[in-house]
């Protein structure tokens, strides 16, 4: 197998101990030693990348991706996109989240049925490039609940941005469709959402229907994630073993209660570029600051930051991503939510990082080899120009992200740069 060692690094290896100076050897698409200290590693017969100094921590995880949103302002313009133009962006978008550090990502939900399996399957097989990803269906949805966009003179699969199922029989028929499919989970929208003109506290999917979905799911081993905002919907959530909580914003102290007894059960993924950038960054597609307040945005953000701090104290795992692929939110600008954690959530910066790799390889399911640099560990590794725990902000500049190594393979490969001597890459022949 080919050696790669990383050395002159400073290692944050995910854990959330204090970084330190040393030296990675890879060997295949594992990390075969860790070591403190210059020069600790052998070097015969090995590929060398002196870091001069860089960052090495393990690949970051965004925990709520829509590939197939595709940096338009409005879910109707995702939805109108023809399905061979479609693919092709999702393609194009796994590739970015990759250049971008996000070495593994977790489906929100896909604006038509098969658009996530399909990508998974590609990168899985190699004929993309992409991060480790694990396929939603689309949003499952109500009549009359967010995702629901049918109008009188279109049928259904011509606009309808979400499943919309009406009982407890249409939502088992339409969960047995998705999981044919090939689906890693099923996404529920549990609540509303402001820009769609559904109150966000609106919970209009009944515990039956709810339970079916779960029943189904369960079946096949598989999980379940869901759109929750208002308080009932979290705690539906929390009763029904929902594992991948979106938003959480209008929690109440009994849904803390419960996400705190069941804390090693879910995730919380609560999607702070949204609010943050609507409330206050789309004023050049429409939403004004004074238009985003009256939908309802400020409120709600203010709401959430004060509930999501109390999470982060009772330890409920809350993770980075949410809903990135709007105008004014578009697909790269991810890492923007290590930096929201750490300005409104009262996150370190090193619990940010935490958060986007150790929280990452477990909601992957995969926690004994993916989300931190342990010998052992598959390689998704970044090297990264400078501390991102003196600035997490560095963490969104690409061109700070100096190298990205998915499963052992270089998917953006150091560069030499004599005028900054910050990497050099040489091999090292066998004696």
């Amino acid at each position: 197998m080919a050696h790669t060692l990383f050395t002159n690094v400073r290692i944050i290896d995910g854990t959330g101990a204090a970084p330190f100076t040393g030296e990675v050897l890879v060997q295949g698409n594992r990390i075969l030693k860790v070591a403190k200290g210059a020069r600790a590693l052998p070097t015969t017969g090995t590929t060398v990348v002196d870091a001069a100094g860089a960052t090495l921590m393990p690949g970051m995880v965004e925990a709520h991706t829509h590939f197939s949103w595709n940096d338009q302002p409005s879910l109707g313009s995702i939805q109108r996109m023809p399905p061979e133009e479609h693919i092709l962006w999702c393609a194009h978008v796994a590739e970015r989240y990759l250049q971008h550090g996000w070495t593994s990502c977790v489906g929100a939900a896909t604006a038509k049925p098969r658009l996530d399996v399909v990508i998974r399957n590609a990168i899985q097989s190699g004929q993309i490039p992409g991060p480790r990803y694990l396929a939603a269906s689309q949003e499952i949805t109500v009549p009359g609940g967010l995702g629901d966009e049918t109008l009188p003179h279109l049928p259904f699969e011509e606009f309808s941005f979400g499943a919309v199922v009406n009982g407890a029989e249409e939502m088992r028929k339409v969960c047995r469709m998705f999981l044919k499919y090939g689906v890693d989970h099923l996404k529920l929208n549990l609540s509303g959402e402001y820009i769609a003109g559904l109150p966000a506290e609106f919970s209009p999917m009944t515990d039956r229907e709810v339970q079916v979905a779960v029943e189904e799911a369960r079946l096949r081993n598989k999980r379940l994630a869901a759109h929750a905002r208002s308080a009932l919907s979290v705690k539906q959530c929390v009763r029904h073993g929902i594992e991948l909580v979106y938003h959480a914003s209008f929690i109440d102290e009994e849904g803390l209660d419960m996400l705190e007894a069941n804390k090693d059960k879910h995730f919380v993924a609560p999607g702070l570029g949204w609010l943050v950038n609507t409330s206050h960054h789309a004023s050049a597609w429409g939403i004004t600051p004074d238009i985003a307040k009256s939908m309802g945005y400020h409120r709600e953000l203010e709401i959430a930051i004060e509930g999501l701090r109390k999470m982060h104290k009772r330890g409920i795992r809350i993770l980075p991503g949410g809903d990135y692929g709007f105008a004014w939110m578009p697909h790269g600008n991810n890492a923007k939510d290590l930096e929201y954690f750490v300005k409104y959530l009262g996150f370190t910066p090193m619990q940010a990082i935490v958060s986007a790799t150790q929280f990452g390889g477990q909601i992957m399911m995969m926690e004994n080899e993916l989300g931190l640099i342990k010998e052992g560990y598959l390689t998704d590794i970044l090297l990264v120009d400078g501390d991102p725990l003196a600035n997490i902000a560095l963490l969104q500049d690409q061109k700070r992200i100096l190298a990205v190594m998915k499963d052992g393979k270089f998917y953006k490969e150091p560069e030499i740069s004599s005028a900054r001597s910050l990497v050099g890459m040489h091999s090292m022949s066998a004696a």
